[in-house]
């Protein structure tokens, strides 16, 4: 049967400096100053509303996403973090991320950010190779990214990460392993290594850059991974990486099936509810102008029927790297392991998947072929 789960927030502050031609997020360029008193207001008033969700939870993580939170002053950030803790609960070391990019970080506020009350910095490196920061539009350079990192390291945060990304324009095998050689100089306790993917509604999308081929993409993730690996990061998640006990617990939860409230712009909720055997997907008002005039925030509640439990539980799950529980499959769908089994069956005998009395756990092929392994359970 249905149990709560842990319940986190995200927090979506949708202002950039520019939009990335790569960047299919709910995000604005930044046109004159930010209306931060107002919608840090409307944020809280959206968290209100949501409140019958809560259910007796204390919030287990917190995620600012954007857009650039770092565009906000860190007193408005307080402010928020405040408020918040009057209307939920944290727990006790509760995790507070936030995104940042370099190029829009002073030094004097990674201070005063951690002691607003974020705990964890996400800082939106991409790359250390000034003319692949070019490509991508971002606002900052390798120097500015080196000194970010840094100013993270000794700002008091417990934890921070650097975001890069790999199989990008033109970029070779040397230049991609150069990027996390200098990364891991910084020795951040998590990074975040994904690949470049052309999305729709993005500039790229209309205006294809020369991405590397096939097989030199492979060559970069292959011996990517391996020397990760060789620098005492492990990977947790498809495309995160951690030293022992940094792994991120937003993350985490998100993967897990685990719950969120959503808040700000455009962001995404799941909700599970057990008294009415339901799971609910929230979504909020997308363009600012809207969600600031709102009195309603909420555009569109959906539910996950008991049909779409199981697939919609595996694409999340099937991201990380450990073990799945069968206890866990049935508390956070409410669904007997029976329903997935001919699946399961089908999975293992194609070598996509191990089962054990507790557990099933992915194959090192099956990591390969997520697609074709959930492909089982449609």
């Amino acid at each position: 049967m249905l149990t709560l789960p842990p319940l986190s927030l995200y927090i979506h502050i949708p202002w950039c400096v520019q939009k990335c031609p790569y960047c299919d997020f709910n995000s604005h360029g930044q046109h004159g100053e930010l209306p931060q008193t107002e919608y840090v207001d409307a944020l809280i008033a959206d968290l209100k509303q949501d409140l019958h969700y809560v259910q007796g939870r204390q919030l287990h993580t917190i995620f600012i996403g954007g857009g650039t939170p770092s565009l906000f002053d860190a007193a408005q950030i307080k402010r928020l973090l405040i408020e918040v803790d009057k209307l939920i609960k944290f727990k006790a070391n509760i995790e507070i991320t936030m995104e940042a990019n370099p190029g829009t970080l002073e030094h004097d506020d990674f201070e005063a950010y951690q002691q607003a009350g974020v705990t964890r910095l996400s800082i939106g490196v991409q790359s250390f190779s000034s003319d692949k920061l070019n490509l991508l539009g971002r606002i900052h350079d390798k120097t500015e990214a080196q000194v970010a990192a840094k100013k993270a390291k000794t700002s008091g945060y417990k934890s921070f990460n650097l975001d890069l990304m790999h199989g990008l324009p033109n970029q070779s095998f040397d230049e991609a392993l150069a990027d996390i050689e200098t990364a891991a100089a910084l020795a951040p306790p998590h990074l975040s290594w994904y690949q470049l993917t052309i999305e729709p509604n993005t500039l790229f999308h209309s205006k294809p850059p020369q991405l590397p081929d096939d097989e030199k993409l492979w060559r970069i993730y292959e011996q990517g991974q391996k020397r990760l690996a060789e620098l005492g990061y492990v990977q947790y998640e498809i495309s995160a990486y951690a030293k022992e006990g940094f792994q991120c617990q937003h993350n985490l939860n998100y993967w897990q099936f685990g719950d969120y409230l959503g808040i700000g712009c455009g962001a995404h909720g799941k909700i599970t509810q057990v008294a009415h055997n339901k799971i609910v997907r929230t979504v909020k008002i997308k363009h600012p102008k809207g969600y600031l005039t709102a009195t309603d925030y909420t555009s569109e509640t959906t539910i996950v029927e008991e049909e779409e439990r199981p697939l919609e539980y595996l694409m999340n799950r099937l991201r990380l790297m450990t073990p799945i529980p069968k206890e866990e499959f049935e508390q956070r769908t409410g669904l007997e392991r029976s329903v997935i089994s001919q699946g399961i069956e089908q999975a293992c005998a194609k070598g996509l998947m191990t089962e054990s009395q507790e557990y099933w756990q992915l194959t090192p092929r099956g990591h390969m072929f997520v697609n074709d392994l959930l492909s089982q359970f449609l």
